[in-house]
């Protein structure tokens, strides 16, 4: 296992221990990074821990001893970050796992929405500003904000790291909801990073357990599901991106397919569909389509109709209608969208291109694939855009 690969796994439960027993998050995070530091000048020539979590744990917990004792933190405190990693300091919680309490304790209903999912990436996953900034579509200068008022605002109103009595869960689950799923398309998007989907959905699972009458907690199961039941198709072997329609579908996950839309037909029954259960829906009619040609795109369209139109919404309804209804009425209305929120977002001229594409004008086509490489955000998607730029180009 690499560095990175550690990293990514370990960081978020090094820093929901220590926020858990410090109250502190400037101080956790200080503490976990120190700790990755002394990692990764000791590990190269004393070797990786058997258990390195378990180490990292230890180091953050000396630093912050050492902080709470410069400070002249009450005897108390030290107590409790002493023992960190030896005993349990507190009693159970009834979310049983650290990084679902930090989730929960970052969607405090005090901060405004996008702060709160902003703030739970940032420290459940180690994603970078510039990475969330991307996932919300906003300036990194923006996030960078944004993340700072929560964390301030957090510390000067003494929110405590824990997580709410029962009856108060459902004001947070919205928000804890919108984390998964960014945690989760992170992870897709990024095949090095694909750990950050496998935890998302291991989640869920729990939030599922934990919540079995929230209807939206299944649906953001099923969600993604059905969506990880394609990954061993989704690149090629030279590492391109293969699309929905091109991939092999004999070598689908079908089990966790069934038990995808399972998971679904249990929250669809509670009777309270709201939009993860939509999307899964979306999902469902991919997946257990046999062949490209027999999706229901009108029924995909109509599903979409449903959703909030997001601008992000808004562009996959008009690849429905136009897969639906002709090449021609998807590039009408994406070509509304261009004006929009949209800009600089890749699968934009990504999609304005595809449907060129069909309609057989090569030379825009292949302008709307250069943009939409120049914009693209991994190497799976320039690898991607960069063939279709070839089949487009005309020889000169």
């Amino acid at each position: 296992m690499t560095f990175e690969e550690i990293y990514r796994q370990e960081w978020s439960q090094v820093v929901a221990t220590l926020i858990r027993v410090t109250g502190d998050w400037e101080l956790a995070e200080e503490c976990a990074q120190e700790a990755f530091a002394a990692a990764l000048q000791r590990w190269p020539s004393d070797g990786v821990p058997d258990r390195p979590g378990a180490w990292l744990t230890t180091t953050a917990r000396n630093r912050a001893i050492d902080w709470l004792r410069r400070e002249a933190v009450g005897a108390t405190k030290l107590q409790q970050v002493a023992a960190l990693g030896v005993e349990p300091s507190e009693p159970a919680y009834d979310v049983p796992d650290d990084r679902l309490r930090l989730m929960y304790t970052c969607c405090h209903p005090a901060l405004a929405m996008e702060a709160r999912v902003a703030l739970t990436l940032r420290t459940l996953a180690g994603l970078s500003t510039t990475e969330i900034a991307r996932a919300f579509l906003v300036p990194e200068s923006t996030m960078s904000k944004r993340l700072t008022r929560a964390k301030q605002k957090i510390q000067h109103a003494g929110i405590p790291y824990r997580v709410p009595p029962a009856h108060l869960l459902p004001e947070r689950t919205p928000a804890v909801l919108a984390v998964l799923y960014l945690l989760f398309n992170e992870g897709y998007s990024d095949v090095v990073r694909s750990q950050l989907s496998s935890e998302a959905i291991r989640l869920a699972r729990l939030l599922v357990q934990l919540m079995p009458s929230e209807p939206e907690a299944g649906g953001l199961l099923a969600l993604m599901l059905l969506h990880d039941s394609r990954r061993n198709t989704r690149l090629a072997p030279d590492g391109a991106l293969v699309t929905l329609e091109e991939q092999d579908r004999t070598q689908w996950d079908h089990g966790q397919i069934a038990e995808g839309t399972q998971v679904l037909d249990t929250a669809l029954g509670l009777g309270a569909p709201g939009p993860y259960q939509i999307q899964a829906a979306v999902a469902a009619c991919h997946a257990t389509a046999r062949t490209a040609d027999d999706t229901d795109w009108p029924q995909i369209a109509g599903l979409y109709a449903q959703l909030p139109q997001t601008p992000v919404i808004a562009l996959n309804r008009a690849v429905a209608i136009g897969m639906a209804d002709g090449p021609d009425v998807g590039l009408r209305l994406v070509e509304e969208l261009a004006a929009g929120p949209l800009t600089g977002y890749h699968l934009l001229p990504a999609t304005r291109a595809d449907f060129l594409r069909r309609l057989n004008r090569p030379t825009e086509a292949a302008t709307a694939y250069r943009e939409a490489f120049d914009l693209a955000g991994t190497e799976a998607e320039r690898l991607y855009l960069q063939k279709r730029l070839k089949e487009v180009s005309v020889p000169r």
